[in-house]
């Protein structure tokens, strides 16, 4: 079974905040859906969308448009991903200076997974920034920007030990890091304690979970592998003969994350970032079970005086 409690939203008063993970379009079909996705996603008034780059600069004309557009289009505050894979520090600082000149004051700095994909070895551009701390300090130097990193409550795959990971977390809150979004997880105990590790390192911005909707099981545990997240026997169990019932797996994707997220917020946690994977109905569907709704359906729904 399990271990989440689908608990009522608890009355603290506090706000729940989310924000919302999109990729560059390859194709004016996936431009189109994910378009749809932005337009659907958008009343729900996230704190912020973010938009990945690709390893190299590989993505950094789609991901210029599309940040381009979310700021041409709508009233979204968007963030760019950057990353310093296979780059050196002069066409960084160039893309730098190009989204902050477009408008963009906030990013998401990650050194990136290797241009092979995750797992691969990393090896630093000879002349490149060699690693996210470094990219932090690039970041700041250019400007006051407001600045999110990675964290990883089972820690990177690539780290020896906890107290490494950390440490390096602790290098990008001390060169400017404004908060954390960690890779996805399904183990809301291993996130509480990474928490408190974090913070018994002394480490205060806010260490915000990124929350998975899991559209395709199989594909899932396969990139979980690779990243080191734990997929628990009881997520398997829950999709266990669902990959030819699209429909059935959509509902129990939305129970697991909404139940996630719940048990989330009893915990304490206020603020959620979703990887939408360009698709808007899972997240959706969540915001609404833990009362983030459009301001038309709120209004609608509020109780009348009697």
């Amino acid at each position: 079974m399990s271990p989440f409690q689908l608990a009522r939203r608890p009355e603290t008063g506090a706000r729940i905040r989310v924000s919302f993970e999109f990729f560059p379009p390859k194709t004016e079909d996936m431009a189109h859906k994910l378009w749809e996705t932005v337009e659907r996603l958008a009343p729900l008034r996230p704190s912020f969308v973010s938009v990945t780059y690709g390893a190299g600069g590989s993505t950094r004309e789609p991901t210029a448009r599309t940040l381009r557009r979310i700021l041409q289009e709508t009233a979204l505050d968007p963030a760019a991903h950057l990353t310093c894979v296979d780059a050196d520090r002069d066409a960084v600082d160039s893309v730098i200076a190009d989204f902050a000149a477009m408008g963009i004051r906030r990013f998401i700095a990650l050194r990136g997974d290797p241009t092979e994909g995750v797992g691969a070895a990393y090896r630093p551009h000879p002349r490149g920034y060699t690693n996210g701390a470094e990219l932090v300090r690039a970041l700041a130097r250019h400007g006051s920007f407001d600045i999110s990193v990675s964290a990883y409550p089972e820690k990177h795959p690539e780290s020896p030990d906890f107290a490494t990971d950390i440490e390096m977390l602790k290098r990008k809150v001390d060169n400017g890091a404004t908060r954390a979004i960690t890779q996805f997880f399904f183990d809301n105990d291993a996130f509480e304690r990474y928490v408190e590790r974090v913070r018994r390192s002394g480490i205060y911005v806010p260490i915000v979970p990124g929350i998975l909707p899991v559209h395709n099981f199989p594909q899932m545990v396969r990139f979980a592998g690779r990243c080191g997240s734990h997929v628990p026997a009881w997520m398997a169990e829950r999709f266990a003969g669902l990959e030819r019932d699209p429909a059935t797996h959509q509902l129990v994707a939305a129970a697991v994350a909404a139940e996630q997220v719940l048990d989330l917020i009893e915990r304490g946690v206020c603020d959620f970032h979703f990887y939408t994977m360009n698709r808007a109905e899972l997240a959706f569907a969540i915001c609404h079970m833990i009362g983030i709704r459009p301001e038309a359906e709120r209004a609608a729904s509020a109780p009348v005086a009697a």
